[in-house]
């Protein structure tokens, strides 16, 4: 099983709202994501300046991101093992919530690890698109996430996420785990999703979803850190992080 350090390295998130966080996400990691897509983890906390054993992914919580817009995205550690990052300072000041951003990029890091997995779509008129393999940006936004409760009587909000039916065109319900989706490769409010025309040489391009948020454009952006950038670069040219 794949183990998951969640390390604290914000100055306005507290050790002991992580600590909840990571106790909401695994719940959501075993009970929810790991039935649908087969995939489970063992996340554990890890303070700050913590150093995290090789072979061990990660996913930090920092403050603010070095690519502007970004409020998470996806790279390697040292010893080129998968590292989430999120800015929980950046998702507060927009008006996000961290939670849900960590939950979106942790079960995006399960999912497609190398950020080199797609689905092929066989259109009507003989066209061939793929789609990236990402499983919550078509319903990302805060208000499609759920909360997840935990003994203390806290609950966390988290992601949605989009269930194998969603990149199926002739599949029946449920798309999401919230069914909010009604339809495969419908994208919700302020969601997205990159695509592949295998005859186009455009390359790998977006699809969005009604944007509801000023900041939401520039956040879709494929700079340097987004995932459809690093489509286009491959796993071996990311740059590797020491967080």
């Amino acid at each position: 099983m794949v183990q998951v350090a969640i390390v604290n390295g914000s100055s306005v998130v507290q050790d002991a709202d992580v600590q909840d966080s990571v106790a909401a996400l695994q719940i959501q990691v075993s009970r929810d994501f790991a039935p649908i897509w087969g995939r489970d983890a063992q996340l554990a906390f890890s303070p700050r300046n913590t150093p995290v054993p090789g072979g061990t992914w990660e996913l930090l919580i920092a403050d603010n991101s070095d690519q502007a817009g970004d409020l998470g995205y996806h790279e390697l550690t040292v010893n080129g093992d998968p590292l989430g990052k999120v800015f929980a300072q950046d998702d507060i000041a927009n008006g996000n919530s961290w939670t849900v951003t960590a939950s979106h990029e942790l079960l995006e890091m399960l999912a497609d690890p190398w950020i080199n997995q797609c689905v092929q779509n066989n259109k009507p008129d003989g066209s061939i698109r793929f789609y990236a393999l990402e499983i919550c940006d078509a319903c990302e936004d805060d208000q499609f996430g759920y909360q997840v409760a935990l003994p203390n009587g806290k609950n966390i909000l988290v992601s949605d996420f989009v269930q194998p039916n969603w990149f199926q065109p002739n599949d029946p319900a449920p798309y999401d785990f919230q069914s909010r989706i009604n339809a495969p490769f419908a994208i919700l409010q302020n969601g997205y999703i990159g695509y592949l025309d295998a005859q186009s040489p455009n390359g790998w391009q977006q699809l969005n979803g009604q944007l509801t948020r000023p900041s939401k454009a520039a956040e879709l952006t494929a700079r340097p850190g987004h995932r459809r950038h690093k489509r286009t670069i491959g796993a071996g040219k990311w740059r590797r992080s020491t967080r």
